[in-house]
């Protein structure tokens, strides 16, 4: 197993660089960025017409960096302007740059707030990770017993019910879903039960550990539903067709055979297979959940998150945030794939990743 690490460490090292490097040429040939959007509040607008389609001479932006509303501008602010962002370099300069400061994780400063990335990620990191694992521990703990409950009840009304409900909360989006908990339970229309911003009251810090905590989970209350409730049926229906799969095979006959009780059939025998699929996928489903199912949910509940830092970084074309989230997001998600290697070895210690190639 050693060594299979060892080559998944070193295979981490080629991908990083292979995704930042495609990013990063598609962000050159993008139209708009930072400088531009200086240029255009310098002349008085509030957003870059030409990204958005609009025509004109004002409105025009070309691949080069030159914004057309520059002229007027004085040469020297302008040029300013470009070596502040250093955009002065060639591109290729500015990628090596940014991959050696990424080596020593040293992500770069904001173009556009007055802090480093790794301090932006850092305050909103705890609210991504929030979200994320408490959501990612309730999907999976409704709805194993739940695809089980399903596979042994295979074509009941209890199966036929379930799936009905748990299709229809897949078919809502969570960002409706999340509105309709506000105007429900958050002082919308009905009642004000949750609070609506944050994960923290204000004055919470001088509170006890406990108050706290407490705290913390009834802020979490609303966000964490609506982010679950359609979360169960894609995993629920796995559970399900897992169970379904193994029962059906022939050891689970020669037990039963045997005199097994069903339980001892179902559990001792049946899970062990049947959850291999399942559990190896918590931590891409931890991370599917953490990086892409939560902008709107950070949105409609005023949480600053990483999903929101993203968005707002797209917006302002603010490139050391763009690049640094897409840095950890991918790193991240390269740690987390080997982890999901060794829970398959885990759950089943046949597995062995030393003769794969």
């Amino acid at each position: 197993m050693g060594a299979y690490l060892l080559r998944r460490l070193a295979l981490m090292i080629p991908t990083l660089f292979g995704i930042i490097a495609i990013n990063f040429a598609i962000v050159q040939l993008a139209p708009g960025g930072p400088v531009e959007m200086m240029l255009a509040q310098l002349k008085g607008h509030t957003s870059v017409l030409g990204t958005l389609g609009a025509s004109g001479p004002e409105a025009q932006i070309g691949r080069g960096g030159i914004y057309r509303g520059e002229r007027g501008l004085d040469p020297h602010l302008v040029a300013d302007i470009r070596r502040m962002f250093g955009f002065d370099k060639p591109p290729l300069e500015r990628f090596l740059l940014m991959v050696k400061g990424y080596l020593t994780f040293d992500l770069g400063k904001s173009f556009f707030r007055d802090k480093s990335v790794v301090q932006l990620i850092e305050e909103r990191l705890p609210v991504s990770i929030s979200l994320g694992l408490w959501s990612t521990l309730i999907i999976y703990a409704v709805s194993i017993p739940l695809g089980i409950a399903k596979a042994v009840r295979d074509g009941s009304r209890f199966d036929v019910v379930s799936s009905a409900a748990v299709l229809v909360g897949y078919a809502v989006p969570g960002f409706l879903f999340a509105i309709l908990l506000v105007v429900l339970f958050a002082g919308g229309s009905f009642l004000e039960i949750f609070p609506l911003r944050g994960l923290a009251s204000e004055g919470a810090s001088h509170w006890s550990f406990a108050a706290r905590a407490l705290d913390y989970l009834w802020h979490m209350v609303l966000p964490t539903v609506a982010i679950v409730v359609g979360g169960f049926a894609t995993l629920t229906l796995l559970t399900k067709n897992c169970f379904l799969e193994e029962i059906g095979k022939q050891y689970v006959v020669t037990a039963r055979a045997k005199g097994a009780t069903p339980a001892r059939v179902l559990y001792g025998h049946v899970f062990r297979n049947a959850m291999l699929l399942i559990v190896a996928g918590f931590p891409s489903a931890f991370i599917g959940i953490l990086f892409t199912s939560q902008l709107l949910i950070e949105i409609v509940f005023s949480l600053n998150g990483l999903g929101l830092l993203g968005y707002e970084a797209a917006l302002q074309r603010d490139y050391p945030v763009m690049f640094g989230t897409l840095w950890v997001y991918t790193l991240v998600s390269l740690a987390m794939q080997i982890v999901g290697d060794l829970l398959y070895t885990v759950v089943d210690p046949r597995i062995d990743f030393e003769t794969r190639p």
